[in-house]
């Protein structure tokens, strides 16, 4: 199948040059034929998307412009595909020789024709009914590495599966988690590097506190553990595994306590430079949050928070560089990180760039890990800067919320999270989905408050001070927090906002910007960029937006009906560009609260889809709207009034982070069918529901406990029922 180049009114791309003609060679017969030398000279098979970024640089840039300026007004639906689920997706597709192959939710691999949607194979991953209940966020996926007639995945279980990219038949897959007692779990998508696959995990925000972060290397063809680098020391005394965890043992102190494993795990952001051969990876928040219970002495916590650059043919480390010493927010270092070649002081400088959690956008010598600059790219309140000879943040005491709660800028959403930000090397820009939002950190444990901890996010939580914010209503349950007022005086302007920043990574400059989905509190999609002077975003609300890559000028809007949070992409078949994205609500959004008012999925189905666009397209046809489900009239109770109360604290501490009192991606239990109500201690304590994704409980809950969390959620349908029965009256 060759692809044939658009009429030189409307070049397909602008770059490298193609075979003799204008026409590129006949494209390989053998599925998945990714290696070194077509990664190396991807710029010249610009109808390709190779790697989750498109290149070895994790740009999320591409060549094509024939969807351009100057044409994107003619852009329309071309194709969709029904992934099958309802559930957060995060994955940016692959497309390699007009086949798609993407992952979706738990570590589900579909593989599609690119050009008409049609389901090729699918693989799934037979997941373990416990596995659903251990990530923080969503058991979402972020995508897949294609490589040599193979597809790698990692499931949420910590498995990672090698494919055959023709036929999705597994070929091996490998147990990449070290103690399966504790809370970890894989969402990432796998990096090649060489002639290993590597792969991370998740976990470190989990109360039981004992995930030590690692990344593993794998062998391409056996599946054979090569190596491993722990991000982490093990508890004090007991062997070090490597030459490198020397440092990192003096940062911790003498005195944590075994149950704290450490956290600092490598859940997303890696990137493998074969100019250097290393592979840079972002690391995660230590673990607890709180650093008080790791006793006097402790200090940076290496290598939490930083951003490592390992040998994948050794498992070494070659430099390290730490965002942020003795974190206290959850300012992970995961975000993804990008190899570029900028000018600095008149020179090139290859580097790598990252817009951290934490507010201040990254510039490291690719090679050394020296900093070259850091700055905020958004409203910071927790550091003054970054001291460039030490490397440090100078703190603020904003940032200290042990004693009282503090509002404090960025939230633990990031100023930017895992959406993929993307650079233009026509413009010299990068495009990142900016998270404008504050968290209201409190100490549980000393605010007086009867909640003391919540279940993944150990005794410290964060509120946002959105809409729907009240001190009062949670006085109750979290102790006395901060009026809104008094927020808001604070700092002028919205203080819940989302946009898409276009920043220059030389001067460390806002180039331009537009607020997206206010009010969605991390929830807009990763950025792509093209040749075509194009950026395009999706939102939560569910529209495609189109910018111009040099102003920020919008060109162009497509209503999809769906949320949006990944990155969309772009390649082509036969002739013509296809820009596609997948869709759906969920991923840590469910952690915080009943779906937005301003998503999509509260007004449409949260169906997840792929959704490809071409130019001359037609109308995107929306999901099914959501479903008005009413309130079925609650069963009788003689719950007392204490009984509710408990009820409610045991509901916010072990089943809130799944379950929100409004409509989600899980089931709304203030809407429970006489069934249901029957089978409650059975579905919570012995896991009848397993297979649907609701495991078992009884291992943190007594039958006292669910007979008083059923209590106040039958408390709760009753105000609901009740309020419903009024307004039919009225």
């Amino acid at each position: 199948m060759a692809l044939v180049a658009l009429a030189a009114a409307t070049p397909l791309w602008t770059g490298g040059a193609f075979a003799a003609g204008g026409v590129p060679a006949p494209l390989p017969q053998q599925a998945g034929n990714v290696g070194e030398d077509r990664l190396k000279q991807a710029d010249s098979e610009p109808q390709n998307w190779f790697t989750g970024g498109r290149d070895s640089r994790q740009t999320y840039h591409s060549p094509l412009a024939a969807i351009n300026d100057k044409t994107v007004g003619r852009l329309g639906f071309a194709w969709s595909y029904d992934l099958g689920t309802h559930r957060g997706q995060e994955a940016t597709p692959i497309v390699v020789d007009g086949v798609m192959y993407t992952s979706g939710y738990k570590g589900l691999v579909y593989a599609l024709n690119a050009e008409t949607g049609v389901e090729l194979w699918r693989f799934d991953p037979d997941v373990p009914d416990i596995a659903y209940r251990e990530p923080c966020c969503d058991t979402v996926n972020r995508g897949v590495a294609v490589w040599k007639g193979k597809v790698y995945v990692a499931s949420v279980d910590g498995r990672i599966h090698a494919l055959d990219a023709a036929t999705g038949k597994e070929i091996w897959s490998a147990d990449t988690i070290t103690d399966h007692r504790q809370p970890y779990s894989s969402t990432g998508a796998p990096v090649i590097a060489h002639d290993v696959v590597v792969i991370g995990n998740g976990g470190a925000d989990m109360e039981k506190g004992g995930v030590r972060g690692y990344v593993s290397g794998y062998d391409l063809d056996s599946g054979k553990l090569k190596w491993r680098f722990f991000t982490v020391p093990p508890a004090p005394g007991a062997r070090l595994e490597h030459p490198e965890l020397v440092v990192a043992a003096r940062s911790w102190g003498p005195h944590r306590a075994a149950v704290y494993a450490g956290g600092a795990t490598a859940w997303d952001g890696m990137t493998y430079d074969p100019e250097t051969n290393l592979v840079y990876i972002g690391t995660g928040n230590a673990a607890p949050y709180d650093l008080r219970k790791l006793g006097k002495g402790n200090g940076d916590d290496l290598f939490a928070c930083s951003i490592l650059a390992i040998d994948p043919d050794t498992g070494r480390m070659a430099w390290y560089y730490q965002t942020t010493p003795g974190d206290h927010w959850d300012f992970d270092a995961v975000q993804k990180l990008v190899v570029a070649d900028l000018p600095v002081a008149g020179k090139p400088r290859h580097v790598v760039m990252q817009a951290s959690k934490n507010g201040f956008f990254y510039v490291l010598d690719a090679r050394s890990g020296k900093l070259v600059s850091a700055d905020p790219y958004t409203y910071v309140n927790w550091a003054k800067a970054v001291d460039m000879k030490t490397g440090r943040p100078e703190i603020t005491t904003q940032a200290d919320y042990y004693k009282h709660p503090k509002n404090i800028y960025p939230s633990w959403s990031g100023g930017h999270t895992w959406p993929p930000m993307s650079f233009n090397p026509q413009t010299g820009l990068v495009y990142i989905p900016v998270i404008d939002v504050p968290n209201i950190w409190v100490d549980m444990e000393h605010n007086g408050g009867r909640v003391k901890y919540v279940n993944g996010f150990f005794s410290i939580e964060g509120f946002f001070p959105d809409e729907n914010y009240s001190a009062a209503d949670l006085k109750s349950l979290y102790g006395t927090l901060p009026e809104l007022k008094q927020l808001q005086s604070e700092r002028s302007g919205k203080l819940v906002r989302e946009l898409i920043r276009a920043w220059d990574p030389v001067s460390q400059k806002v180039v331009w910007e537009h607020e997206t989905s206010s009010g969605v509190r991390g929830y807009d999609g990763g950025v792509l960029s093209t040749n075509g002077n194009l950026v395009i975003q999706g939102r939560g609300s569910g529209q495609l937006f189109v910018y111009a890559a040099d102003t920020g000028r919008v060109l162009k809007t497509i209503d999809t009906g769906s949320h949006i949070m990944a990155a969309p992409m772009t390649y082509a078949v036969n002739g013509v560009q296809y820009v596609a994205v997948q869709t759906g609500y969920g991923g840590a959004a469910i952690t915080v609260g009943p779906i937005p008012a301003s998503s999509a999925a509260s007004r449409f189905d949260n169906e997840n889809r792929i959704l490809a666009f071409k130019l001359d397209g037609g109308e995107t046809p929306k999901p099914a709207p959501r479903p008005q489900e009413p309130f079925p009239a609650p069963p009788p109770s003689k719950a007392s009034l204490a009984s509710i109360r408990r009820g409610e604290v045991k509901f916010t501490e072990q089943c809130s982070r799944c379950h929100a009192l409004g409509p989600s991606v899980t089931p709304d239990l203030r809407k429970l069918s006489p069934q249901m109500h029957q089978a409650f201690e059975d579905i919570v304590l012995h896991g009848v529901a397993g297979p649907l994704g609701m495991e078992r409980f009884d291992d943190l809950l007594k039958p006292a406990d669910v007979k008083a969390i059923h209590a106040y959620l039958i408390d709760q349908q009753k105000q609901g029922y009740q309020a419903q029965l009024a307004a039919a009256r009225k």
